[in-house]
């Protein structure tokens, strides 16, 4: 006669468990360490010079042609309040994909990629500050270090079609 199995022993907790990991980008801008989710990110490449549109958002640098798709890009440090980047070589574009819409983030470099616990992600702390928040969606210990999670949807929930259109 068979035993019943042990539930822990059929690999299920392994799943679970790999189930609970994810896996982020992570990119300085400045001094500082911010990631995105890895699912998001399409492709990383060099600066290039981009097309200048009028009437947009200071941090909205321009649009690029990528394989036939028209890209903006926006400078992260000018969206953080921090100023405008002075794009050079070294600066990185990680294109990506925000609810079916591709868009280009230029950040000082790429850093690595970040296997995470779930359960490691803590809670942006609630403090009166002048810069919006609402764009970041955690905080996650690497070692001695912090990496800010970045929430993309809220970053550039104003960027839709409707918005970029110029009044007549």
């Amino acid at each position: 006669m068979a035993e019943p199995q042990d539930p822990s022993s059929t690999g299920t907790d392994a799943g679970a468990a790999a189930s609970q990991t994810r896996q982020f980008i992570s990119f300085r801008v400045g001094d500082d360490e911010f990631a995105i989710d890895i699912m998001a990110v399409r492709e990383i490449k060099g600066w290039t010079e981009t097309t200048i549109l009028p009437n947009q958002q200071e941090y909205m640098l321009g649009v690029l042609n990528l394989r036939g798709t028209i890209v903006p890009i926006f400078d992260l440090r000018c969206r953080f309040g921090l100023g405008l980047t002075t794009a050079t070589r070294s600066h990185v574009v990680i294109i990506v994909s925000i609810g079916g819409r591709i868009l280009g983030l230029l950040v000082d470099a790429v850093s690595d990629i970040l296997t995470v616990n779930a359960a490691d992600i803590r809670p942006v702390p609630d403090v009166d500050q002048p810069v919006d928040s609402a764009f970041l969606a955690g905080i996650i210990a690497v070692g001695d270090s912090m990496v800010v999670l970045l929430s993309l949807e809220n970053l550039f929930s104003h960027h839709g079609p409707a918005d970029t259109a110029v009044a007549a």
